[in-house]
């Protein structure tokens, strides 16, 4: 049996906020993989948010992060010294597919060495001949954890949590009621199911006696007085918060029965959070994009014949939560 590594190092170019949620999922499934190696997160040709503004998220899955390291990018780097003033790891897994950075990434020293790049050619371990690349980033950095530990990847091991958070989590969502959580905003309004059709939909919740729970970014501060209006129980938890970082969103979401949210860097926190989530998708491709939830419905607006997000029916989404909260064992109403 192949001995466990002690030292990892993760290859990335940059990681923009988006980028870090996504591969939440990648990196609690290495850290559930390998408990024990000390895990160093690279960002070779950028900044990664690891090192800024996720780095509480990651606390104890990552041990060290080298960012914008300035490794990867030069074909002068073939040549010379080794990246990384020669130091040395068990295993190197390369996230990116780039054959010149690939190079250069082999000239570190280590044990055993994970890429797809140049479809697998440069890698210590390969799929099996019938393998497909899965369509999003996720499930093929998925595949890059199978490969380096033999086994399949799982992302079990839990995320952090702040006690200030929690502290104010528990303040702001108290012990007691059933939390049902919204997130309508997104990058782009192209990205929103309309703001009406959630407010009618946390109405039905309110009206079975739960607690509808609005999560707004800055972008989405001016639908608060519309959602207060028309949802006098509703919880807006983040309004009045200032800089409002990830672990409190994330640790409010612990709270939840269940949620609905657009693609968004929300929808992705509440995924990291393990919350049941209907995930709403119009121009955006889920096969791609979907949050790594361990509960994902996905409803899609192909289904109904177009990208707008318009075009999801009220009932697909109210049928989709209602399905999700009675898998979880909660009293759902019957919302068709």
């Amino acid at each position: 049996m192949r001995q466990a590594p002690a030292s990892i190092l993760v290859y990335v170019g940059l990681d923009a906020v988006g980028d870090g949620l996504m591969k939440l999922p990648f990196l609690r499934a290495l850290r559930t993989a390998f408990p024990a190696a000390r895990i160093t997160w690279m960002a070779g040709k950028g900044h990664t948010v690891y090192a800024g503004s996720l780095a509480p998220v990651v606390a104890g899955l990552v041990d060290e992060v080298l960012d914008d390291a300035q490794v990867g990018s030069r074909v002068a780097e073939l040549f010379g010294s080794r990246p990384l003033a020669g130091r040395s790891f068990d295993l190197i897994i390369d996230t990116q597919r780039r054959l010149l950075t690939t190079l250069i990434l082999r000239r570190i020293r280590h044990a055993r060495f994970i890429s797809a790049s140049a479809n697998f050619r440069l890698s210590h371990a390969r799929p099996a001949s019938n393998w497909r690349r899965p369509a999003s980033m996720v499930g093929q950095l998925m595949t890059l954890v199978e490969l380096g530990s033999g086994q399949p990847a799982m992302a079990t091991a839990p995320l952090p949590q702040d006690a200030s958070a929690e502290r104010l989590a528990d303040g702001l969502l108290p012990p007691g009621s059933t939390y049902v959580g919204f997130a309508p905003g997104a990058g782009g309004k192209h990205k929103c199911w309309p703001l009406g059709r959630f407010i009618e939909l946390a109405g039905l919740h309110a009206a079975e006696g739960r607690v509808p729970v609005f999560f707004l970014g800055p972008a989405e501060a001016g639908w608060a007085a519309e959602i207060r209006a028309a949802l006098p129980s509703a919880v807006l938890p983040l309004q009045g918060v200032d800089s409002a970082p990830p672990m409190l969103t994330i640790a409010l979401a612990r709270r939840l029965v269940a949620a609905v949210a657009n693609d968004s860097g929300t929808g992705h926190m509440l995924a990291a959070a393990d919350v049941a989530l209907v995930s709403l998708f119009g121009p955006t491709p889920p096969e791609k994009f979907a949050p790594a939830a361990q509960r994902l419905t996905v409803v899609k607006a192909q289904d109904f014949g177009a990208d707008s997000m318009d075009v999801i029916p009220f009932n697909a989404v109210a049928g989709a939560l209602a399905q999700v909260l009675s898998d979880t064992d909660t009293t759902a109403p019957a919302l068709l």
